[in-house]
């Protein structure tokens, strides 16, 4: 199940293993982000079946969490599905920076690793790549660990519901917000970060108090950021191409 690459990039079952068993160490972080998942569910009520067809296909918990907030009825589909995308947009630039593991796969072995890559896989697999070794097998690996970890929790979130209802504005329902949080820490590359970030902040701030509902102050603020971002890197580029 060896499958080289360029760059010496392969594929193979061990792996597959070393990935799934570093996961292991960090799957426990995710337990707690699952039982919401799972609460929050059937608080919208959504039945088991539909939590568990939600979860195993989107596999990302911040932005479900987002969606389910958002959930009225009738459901806001285009709101939950925009909030959704911008949210997971993130994942644009992992899988470009994954590229030295994943050029050169094709069929099960690219779209099974890219359908299960999440933030904590992805950090890994980043650890992996600098330490010399690129192996597209560990990244699967560690996002099936992540997978079956999460399917696990949010179902018994969902299925023990009854036992834990929460009042609304209960402080675990800010983990949609700790988590959008936690997740610029690693990805701050330093101060030429801060114009475009500040005016996302700033963009988001403006649509929400010019009374806009979810998710247009986060799409709002989603699209300053990245073409303020985009400016910069373009002029970097240009500025490094004349030197």
């Amino acid at each position: 199940m060896e499958q080289p690459g360029r760059r010496g990039a392969a594929f193979t079952r061990a792996g597959m293993a070393r990935g799934a068993r570093a996961a292991l160490a960090i799957t426990l972080a995710l337990a707690p982000f699952g039982l919401v998942i799972g609460v929050v569910s059937d608080a919208r009520g959504l039945s088991l079946l539909e939590t568990w067809l939600m979860s195993g296909l989107v596999f990302a918990g911040t932005s479900q969490l987002v969606a389910l907030e958002l959930w009225t009825e009738p459901a806001p589909i285009l709101g939950a599905t925009l909030a959704a995308l911008v949210i997971n947009l993130r994942m644009a630039p992992m899988g470009a920076a994954l590229a030295p593991v994943l050029d050169r796969l094709h069929g099960w072995r690219l779209w099974g690793t890219l359908a299960t890559l999440v933030d904590n896989a992805f950090a890994l697999t980043i650890a992996e790549i600098r330490a010399g070794r690129r192996d597209a097998g560990f990244l699967l690996g560690a996002g099936l660990v992540m997978w079956a970890n999460w399917m696990v929790m949010v179902t018994l979130g969902h299925v023990f519901a009854a036992l834990v209802r929460l009042p609304p504005g209960h402080p675990v329902f800010f983990a949609a917000a700790a988590t959008l949080l936690a997740l610029l820490v690693p990805i701050w590359r330093g101060r030429s970060d801060l114009l475009p970030w500040a005016a996302a902040g700033v963009v988001a701030l403006a649509a929400h108090g010019a009374g806009l509902g979810a998710p247009w102050p986060v799409l709002a603020g989603a699209c300053a950021g990245a073409a303020l971002g985009a400016a910069r890197d373009l002029r970097g580029g240009a500025r490094a191409r004349r030197r």
